[in-house]
């Protein structure tokens, strides 16, 4: 069997290293360069590859390609693939041919996937289950595949991954919500979008489970649109009353929740987590439920559940000076992501945003922005859509090309009882490397000028 790795990230070397491990002739390519992290792994394991350009009539040779999320369709090298008519399928169409009976949670969704992720892996880690984290977070799939023995795969997947899935199975699988992101990847069309986060229920059976928002108009319609859905429901709500017959989690105005699946069930007092704000209520009730159908105990979920610390780069607190709250939401890239952490905010607002924008409509975000933010700092190198969409929706509105500009505008602004949140509603790839990047330097900035 000749496999082809494209991608030399951790999608891609965890890929090589499980198909070199299970016998296959494997070349890995990479248009760019490969991390040193990675050169090493490939090297300890003998694999070949290349970076800096792709060897087409190398590539062209495989019997089946397994490409990294981040390429899309429209490359010459995968275009070339396909007329070859090589089969190409993502990191977890891969990795879950040979995890054995191990079984899966995963979790996809616009927003939240993160945090619930990491709740859930958490709490299967607590109870005392072997388990992996993996996907978007955490460690490679397929290499903790390759390299370990586990029960449980607690894997965020993305639509880009999803769309390489065709007989994968997630035993439970977890919807958090769908709202328009990278459409730039799907024709513009937000039903290639939806379309594609609907996979995420491909191939499942009676016996497994589907956890999803039923306060999502477009999760719950696209359900309703599937009478052939054969998995056990669990829908969790705040806005709605739900009931699903294999169980569910509502959360009442006390801020309390019981969430059920089958005959387990715990209830959750949100005033006792260290997460806060409503997007994160929908967060512990998807991961409760998830963790109900992988047979934990309601006390150790409640336990994991009021240890849990946030998420950093969502809401992270950078520090307090001089009664200003910095917070970190750099991991917020969509407008839906940012509605949450407005929502959220229970002082005066100074708020940083921008980046490359991915055809976002900004109007959900107006009424918070009109009734909490006192001035807007648009961070990016075209800021022009964002200065025309917020202009006479809040007080002020300014304009920065660098983080250092942008944080100076933020501090002139925020006065003792206000928040600074940095919270961009786009990608961060016009002045960062990726999100993290630009997380890591608001809080490096914060620290140097309140720390000297």
């Amino acid at each position: 069997m000749k496999t082809v790795v494209l991608g030399g990230g951790i999608s891609g070397y965890g890929s090589a290293v499980l198909a070199k491990k299970s016998g296959h002739e494997v070349f890995l390519s990479d248009a760019g360069r490969i991390g040193e992290r990675f050169r090493k792994i490939l090297d300890e394991w003998g694999i070949e590859y290349e970076e800096g350009g792709h060897t087409l009539e190398r590539i062209l040779d495989a019997d089946e390609a397994v490409k990294s999320p981040g390429i899309p369709d429209t490359a010459p090298v995968v275009k070339a693939l396909r007329e070859r008519g090589v089969h190409i399928i993502s990191e977890i169409e891969f990795a879950g041919r040979f995890k054995g009976r191990a079984k899966t949670i995963c979790i996809t969704g616009s927003n939240g996937k993160t945090t619930t992720t990491s709740l859930i892996y958490k709490i299967l880690s607590d109870a005392g289950l072997r388990v992996a984290l993996g996907g978007n977070i955490g460690e490679s799939f397929a290499y903790s595949v390759a390299t370990g023995e586990y029960d449980w795969y607690v894997l965020e997947i993305s639509s880009f991954q999803l769309d390489g899935m065709y007989d994968f199975r997630a035993d439970v699988a977890v919807l958090t919500n769908i709202t328009p992101d990278h459409l730039d990847r799907y024709d513009h069309s937000f039903q290639n979008y939806v379309d594609s986060k609907m996979r995420i229920i491909r191939n499942q059976t009676p016996r497994d489970w589907f956890i999803y928002s039923a306060d999502d108009d477009t999760v719950w319609n696209e359900v309703a649109k599937r009478p052939e859905l054969r998995s056990r429901q669990l829908p969790f709500a705040v806005r709605n009353a739900v009931a699903g017959g294999a169980g569910d989690a509502w959360l009442t105005s006390e801020g309390r929740f019981t969430a059920s699946a089958g005959r387990r069930k715990v209830t959750i007092d949100m005033n006792r987590m260290q997460i806060k704000g409503l997007h994160n209520a929908y967060n512990a009730m998807a991961a409760a439920l998830a963790a109900l159908a992988a047979g934990v105990k309601g006390a150790d979920i409640e336990r994991s559940l009021y240890e849990f610390a946030p998420v950093e780069h969502r809401l992270e607190p950078a520090g307090e000076y001089g009664g200003v709250l910095f917070i970190n939401d750099s991991k917020a890239t969509n407008v839906d992501s940012v509605w949450y952490a407005l929502e959220s905010m229970t002082r005066p607002v100074v708020w940083i945003a921008g980046g490359t924008d991915k055809g976002n409509d900004y109007e959900p975000l107006k009424e918070f922005a009109r009734a909490k933010v006192k001035r807007l700092v648009c961070m990016g190198l075209d800021n022009a859509k964002l200065v025309r969409e917020f202009t006479g929706v809040v007080p002020e509105v300014v304009s920065a090309s660098s983080l250092d500009e942008a944080m100076n505008a933020a501090v002139e602004a925020a006065e003792a009882g206000d928040a600074v949140l940095l919270s961009p509603a786009c990608a961060s790839f016009d002045l960062f490397k990726n999100y993290e990047n630009r997380g890591e330097l608001f809080k490096q900035w914060v620290t140097d000028r309140f720390n000297k």
